[in-house]
């Protein structure tokens, strides 16, 4: 058994220089994938339930039961993480259901707001053993901190980690959520001038649009934590659809073993990407 919170997990991969891959899990087969991808490359992950995930579902018990399960068996370290949940009752249930961490998503309050919010969601965790991450987010904006354009300032980044104590910071960098295509071309300049300022490991989200050098680029640079879910995602479809136009089957097993499979290996491949950059 070896769940672990983000926090330890983020500090050893700052310490070697490198970054921990958080992949996004939709139903079972996607924390298989993941744990098996963890052993084989003998590197911690991060599986991450986002609330858009529970909505889906219905409810957070039921996956996140299969994904602790399945982290426990893991003989690598596993983080189980709650991903952009913007329901302060939402992470409430994470910590009750025993997930290891946790994302509040701010970014849409007011700045105020989001700091005060997190400050308290953060006392609650850390009593609880819990790390936490936040989304500084964009003063006065709708779209978050991941709006096209949007640039996380350095300075204001360490007031918001001194004035809530997170564990962990998301900042905008150039990134943007749910990219099909390897274009984005990240700031990695901001991204140093950022590792300076900030005392805490920086997350990188929409990392899906990101190019391997990218990656690889902004980990160099200060990133310790890379969330990848819509390249996956792409991986999953395509196998699934080559397996059904090859040899189409009712059988359920057939293709979705062939998409965890998919995933399976370019998890491992993007583990040892990110970890030895």
């Amino acid at each position: 058994m070896t769940l672990s919170a983000l926090a330890p997990v983020l500090a050893q991969a700052r310490r070697s220089g490198g970054a921990v891959a958080a992949f996004n899990v939709i139903q079972i087969e996607h924390a298989e994938a993941y744990a098996v991808a963890a052993e084989r490359s003998s590197l911690p992950v991060v599986m991450q339930i986002s609330e858009n995930c529970v909505r889906w579902h219905g409810s957070l018990r039921p996956i996140a039961a299969a994904t602790l399960a399945i982290a426990e068996s893991c003989s690598q370290p596993v983080v189980v993480h709650l991903d952009h949940a913007e329901s302060v009752e939402l992470v409430d249930e994470a910590v009750r259901l025993g997930l290891t961490s946790v994302m509040f998503d701010g970014s849409r309050l007011p700045d105020d707001e989001n700091r005060e919010t997190t400050r308290r969601v953060v006392a609650q965790c850390r009593a609880e053993g819990i790390s936490v991450e936040a989304e500084l987010g964009e003063v006065g904006g709708k779209d978050g901190v991941h709006a096209p354009g949007a640039r996380t300032d350095p300075g204001d980044a360490a007031r918001f980690v001194a004035d809530t104590g997170v564990d962990a910071l998301a900042v905008a960098v150039g990134s943007s959520h749910a990219m099909t295509e390897r274009v984005a071309v990240l700031d990695t300049d901001l991204v140093g001038r950022i590792a300076a300022e900030v005392q805490v490991p920086l997350v990188l989200h929409g990392s899906s649009g990101v190019p391997d050098d990218g990656l690889t680029a902004a980990v160099r640079a200060g990133m310790t934590k890379v969330n990848i879910a819509t390249h996956l995602n792409r991986v999953w479809t395509e196998a699934m659809v080559r397996r059904l136009e090859e040899s189409p089957t009712v059988d359920t097993r057939k293709y979705l073993g062939a998409a965890r499979d998919a995933v399976t290996d370019e998890a491992e491949r993007l583990l040892h990407l990110l970890a030895r950059p």
